[in-house]
């Protein structure tokens, strides 16, 4: 028989350290029982736009994912049915045409700044988490990757944190902390909170007979 993998949802905003909350709960399981969804991997296609409309896209409002296709995604892992995950290409503002081949898991963490602000998504998770870092200390860490791994200036960052990052947060992603079963502080620095999350999904696999 069958048992339905648990779904754990991992949200916050840019630069909260969700990533990092999502990794180090994924490293504490054996790669063949745990996968890692990112909803940065399911932006709207976009290739039937031409390029200056694509240019104006708000990857931080939630009409920019594609909920529609992460939730058919989920829905045949929990079947137990692999899947075709998309791929982004930033350079060009769209999917691109490869894919990645994702096998189901007894553990599926997602991973994305708005996956709590779809109730349909909310609704297929187990454990739903919101990392809640100081907003100093998340645009201090987007400034450092931006202009560190993607070439931005300074100011660029700054623009679109202010002009974009920023109200989208206040609006969108913010009130979907009220949703959340656990308030991670701080991060992935946060071991003790960390550390409680892998015994309860542990404990929640041991119930389902998986572990």
């Amino acid at each position: 028989m069958n048992r339905k993998p648990v779904i754990i949802g991992v949200a916050g905003g840019s630069g909260s350290g969700k990533t990092t909350v999502a990794n180090e709960v994924y490293s504490q399981f054996p790669a063949h029982s745990i996968l890692m969804l990112e909803q940065d991997a399911y932006y709207k296609n976009q290739s039937h736009l031409p390029m200056e409309e694509r240019l104006k896209t708000n990857y931080d409002h939630p009409l920019a994912f594609d909920n529609d296709l992460i939730i058919d995604h989920l829905t045949k892992l929990l079947e137990r049915k692999a899947i075709e995950k998309p791929v982004y290409d930033y350079a060009n503002h769209t999917r691109s045409e490869d894919v990645i081949h994702v096998e189901p898991r007894d553990v599926i963490i997602l991973e994305g700044i708005l996956i709590l602000e779809d109730e349909r998504l909310r609704d297929l998770m187990d454990i739903k988490l919101f990392v809640d870092t100081d907003s100093d200390l998340r645009i201090i860490r987007r400034l450092m990757r931006d202009i560190q791994e993607r070439g931005r200036t300074i100011d660029s960052v700054i623009d679109q944190y202010t002009s974009v990052v920023r109200p989208m947060h206040l609006q969108f992603i913010e009130p979907t902390k009220r949703y959340a079963d656990i308030i991670v502080p701080e991060g992935g620095h946060n071991h003790v909170a960390i550390d409680l999350m892998v015994t309860k999904i542990k404990t929640i696999l041991e119930e389902k007979a998986m572990i």
